[in-house]
């Protein structure tokens, strides 16, 4: 194998031997083995490559040079290394197949693995891979994009790495984390709290006061977290830095490590009122484990522990939480329905907001989405278009998706959305007619009628505009995508920096930007650049590592992603993005989903080099999204069948 380091130094190894440094004298020689061990494959079109060592040059002056440079590479090498260190295959070149290892490649594969599996292990395995800036030296402008790139993701991950240990209670391993992501990024306000917290958490006070005094430029969480150490007890500020931990987990889907992170804190003396937040915050993430033994001790701890109305409206809200995971759907409609009124009268607006969002998903379960839809309109109103509601709607927008994607209800969408609409507008709700619009035109737009769609879709953003700024990306996001099906590709990017600016603000962010980052992959996927859609997948990665994440919103990605790993040759990440595919499909009926899960599948054959596994793939995922009444889906996914036929990847 040829090893080949970029990360920090640049660095070729055959087997236990170096090639010496001063082998690589000729700046076009080294430009050459680094430019392949970047592509895609490692391998590159003659004139491309020819284009980047020598942007300066005419094409035939750029290529006279390059067939210079392959000859002198293949020299530089003695014939017992047993290895062509370039070759030619038709009018492209590259490093020898299946014979190189790049640091590069292994740590980008190693984030990962790592994100899948959520192992402190795997994060420390790849992030031990970065050893300094990719190609310090170098000065070339071609290398500016790599380089930013693999900072950011070493930077998310080691966010992410830190997170996990601290969860964990690994506090030492944790402030040393957190030390190389300040190192890297000193003025991540996050990382600036994350270090002062598990110092404190590890009773090393005085070393997170000097900590603190050693920030640069420490933001207003981090200056309050530093009061917090000076006058509180420190038994107290552990217990609530824990509960802490245990909501940032919760907030990025990691059921696990919350749980963790709460009994930490319940380990801990503090006042009834604070003990029995804890329980009951440690038994919606037993829930969310689907641990109901633990969340009934905890929920009954809580219960007998408080006389706050509040906090026990927020217990009336798990028990229906923990009535619809065990089936029971009627009954937990009526507590969601306890829930609702109690956090009205006692509770705080977060309160009302989750207790309605616990009701749309009740009345989605219960097969009544709509009529519960229509029931709050009914309630509430012109209520409605206050900021508490803004939550709420961004859970129909997910439901509302599962119904556009399900052969049961997809069918009906569009009447059902002109419907509400007409009764949102009796109530003169803004909110539910922006929400109205956008379902319409979703509805449209998978049906292919993409000029009312575009219609009904910039209404939605029209009045979406007068609400509260967290709310309204769904319909911007759509517009990026009908941009990019009409191959109008200077209106993808504005719509998509639209719909990112109000995600960036929004409670419900893991429902949003994972489709934010599939609309960027495919409209890069459409323009043929490939290696830009899969930045677009890994920014989805990064992100829904800190967010969470939602299978149904999340679910065009995987095939998006499936394909553009496909088209630079990482059948790894091919197949885990078809195996995620597969995955939701299983948990979602309709043909929409199943569609998605071939078109995914069919990459990922492509990948592993079978087009005639990867042409059936695509034609069962082509007559699927036929049944699903999605025309454009179904035209794109035959053009792949036909494409895989002839041994294309894209």
């Amino acid at each position: 194998m040829v090893r080949l380091e970029l990360l920090g130094r640049f660095r070729v190894t055959y087997g236990e031997t170096a090639v010496p440094d001063e082998t690589w004298t000729r700046r076009d020689t080294a430009a050459l083995v680094k430019i392949l061990c970047l592509a895609p494959r490692h391998r590159m079109r003659r004139d491309r490559l020819a284009a980047t060592l020598w942007p300066g040059l005419t094409p035939q002056a750029a290529a006279t040079n390059l067939r210079r440079t392959v000859h002198l590479v293949r020299r530089l090498y003695p014939g017992h290394y047993d290895v062509v260190p370039v070759e030619s295959v038709g009018d492209m070149i590259g490093l020898p197949a299946g014979r190189v290892w790049v640091d590069v490649v292994a740590f980008r594969s190693g984030i990962a693995q790592a994100r899948r599996t959520r192992s402190p292990q795997a994060y420390a395995a790849a992030t031990d891979l970065y050893r300094g800036t990719l190609l310090p030296d170098d000065g070339d402008e071609w290398l500016h994009p790599h380089r930013t790139d693999l900072h950011r993701d070493f930077v998310a991950a080691l966010e992410e790495y830190a997170s996990l240990l601290e969860a964990a209670g690994h506090l030492d391993e944790a402030a040393r984390v957190t030390r190389l992501h300040l190192a890297a990024d000193p003025v991540a306000e996050a990382a600036q709290v994350r270090l002062l917290r598990v110092l404190a958490l590890a009773g090393r006070r005085e070393e997170a006061t000097r900590a603190y005094r050693d920030l640069t430029a420490p933001g207003a969480e981090a200056q309050h977290l530093h009061t917090e150490l000076r006058v509180r007890h420190p038994a107290r500020l552990s217990a609530l830095l824990w509960e802490q931990v245990g909501d940032l987990r919760m907030a990025a889907g990691d059921t696990r490590h919350a749980v963790s992170a709460y009994r930490s804190g319940l380990e801990l003396p503090g006042p009834a009122p604070e003990v029995a937040r804890r329980h009951r915050l440690a038994a919606a993430a037993h829930l969310g484990e689907n641990d109901d033994e633990q969340a009934e001790r905890h929920l009954g701890l809580a219960e007998e522990l408080t006389t706050d109305p509040a906090e026990q409206a927020r217990i009336v809200g798990l028990r229906a939480e923990q009535a619809w995971r065990r089936g029971d759907v009627d009954t937990a409609l009526c507590l969601a329905e306890v829930a609702r009124a109690h956090a009205g009268m006692y509770g705080t607006a977060a309160d009302l907001a989750r207790a309605e969002e616990a009701m749309v998903l009740v009345t989605h379960l219960r097969d009544g989405w709509r009529e519960g839809l229509e029931a709050e309109l009914s309630r509430s109103g012109a209520a409605l278009d206050g900021a508490t509601f803004g939550h709420a709607f961004e859970r129909h927008h997910c439901v509302g998706l599962r119904h556009l994607l399900c052969d049961k209800h997809s069918h009906g969408m569009a009447e059902d959305a002109r419907q509400l609409l007409t009764r949102a507008t009796d109530v003169r709700s803004v909110r539910a007619q922006a929400f109205a619009w956008c379902l319409l035109g979703e509805s449209l737009l998978l049906r292919g009628h993409f000029d009312e769609a575009a219609g009904c879709l910039e209404r939605s953003t029209e009045l979406h505009a007068g609400l509260d700024v967290n709310c309204g990306a769904v319909p911007w996001l759509r517009l990026a995508e009908l941009a990019a099906c009409r191959r109008r590709f200077d209106e993808v990017g504005p719509a998509l920096r639209q719909a990112s600016a109000i995600t960036a603000a929004a409670p419900a962010a893991r429902h949003t930007w994972p489709r934010v980052h599939a609309t960027a992959a495919f409209a890069r996927l459409e323009l043929g650049e490939p290696e830009l859609a899969v930045r677009s997948v890994r920014a989805a990665a990064a992100a829904t590592a800190r967010h969470g994440g939602c299978q149904s919103c999340g679910a065009s990605l995987h095939p998006v992603a499936a394909e553009a790993y496909a088209a630079i040759g990482d059948a790894a990440q091919a197949r885990a993005h078809a195996a995620s595919a597969a995955e939701i499909a299983a948990a979602f009926t309709g043909s929409a989903w199943q569609a998605m899960a071939e078109a995914a599948a069919g990459s990922a054959a492509l990948a592993a080099g079978d087009p005639e596994a990867a042409g059936r793939r695509f034609r069962t995922s082509a007559e699927l999204h036929e049944e699903a009444g999605q025309v454009y889906w179904a035209g794109r996914a035959h053009r792949q069948a036909t494409m895989a036929a002839r041994g294309h990847v894209v």
